[in-house]
This record gives structure tokens, sequence and C-alpha cells, in this order.
């Protein structure tokens, strides 16, 4: 019988590497989160925490943020001191190239919500219910659909403000 921590992992680990993968659209660094997601949570919470999956879950929208914010810093520091050379030029049709920059600019948007409007984005739409979403973020869960409603206005909001018409 797996001791309580492992099965929690065994339980939890698919859907916090999901959750890191919907902001990151990244499989190898949305397992690097779910790994540091872990290893925190392993230091500071107990397994049977009645509220440990909904710790995973903030944790790995939190920490998959973090690593966006931390890309665009340093993009911003490379860009100010010279141009990436180490960047392919861009083959492919255009259409994939305007849906790829499309899901840039979304991450680019989520990154400049406030932390709370993001992760519930991203909690929601990583597949969550509800019902997980508010255990997650501490919230009521007559609360998600309402907060949820103004979230995506705010996404909707800042995507269009940062894109040129």
């Amino acid at each position: 019988m797996p001791d309580p921590f492992e099965r929690l992992f065994l339980e939890e680990y698919p859907k916090v590497v999901a959750i890191a993968y919907r902001v990151l659209a990244d499989r190898s660094a949305a397992e690097d989160v779910a790994q540091d997601v872990f290893i925190q949570f392993h230091r500071r919470v107990s397994p049977g925490d009645e509220r440990a999956a909904g710790w995973l879950h903030a944790a790995a929208v939190h920490s998959a943020l973090n690593v966006i914010r931390g890309e665009r810093r340093r993009a911003q520091r490379e860009t100010a001191h010279a141009v990436d050379p180490a960047q392919p030029p861009v083959a492919s049709p255009e259409r994939l190239v305007v849906e790829a920059e499309s899901r840039r600019e979304v991450r680019r948007a989520l990154s400049r919500l406030p932390q709370r409007t993001a992760a519930l984005l991203m909690l929601r739409y990583s597949g969550l219910s509800y019902a997980e979403v508010a255990t997650a973020l501490g919230m009521k869960v007559g609360n998600v659909g309402t907060l949820l409603r103004r979230a995506e206005e705010a996404l909707r909001k800042e995507v269009n403000r940062a894109t040129p018409e």
C-alpha cells in the first residue's frame, strides 16, 4: 500500500502537469513545474490535508505563470542587449505563424493579469470543475462563475489592449 504522499502524487500528478501545460504549452516545462510543485508541497503541506489537491492545482498555475514572467523578463533583457541568433527563421505557413503568435499573446496577457485572475482562468480551462477551482483558490463555489466571467473579460481587454490593430 503506497504512503499518503505517493498516493496523492499518483492521483494528482497528471492534473498538475496538465494545468502547467495549459499555461506553458511545453510538455517538458510543464513536467519541470510539476516536479517543483510536488517538492514544495512535500516540504510544506501534509499529504493528508483536505486542501492538498487544491494547493497543488493553485501552485501549478502560479509556478507556470512565474515561468512565463521569467521568460518575458529574459526576453526583454536579450532584446535590450542583442538579437538572439539562436532563433531560426520561421518557415511555416502564415496561418501557423499567426496562430502561434496569437497563443503567445494570450500567454503574455495572462502574465500581466493579477495572479489570482490568471490562476482562476488557467485552473478552469485546464479542466477543473468549479468545485476544484474553488478549493484551489480558497473561494466559495458559487462565486467561481461570476469571477470567471470577470476574469475572461479582463483577459479579453488585456489582449485587445496589447494587440495593435
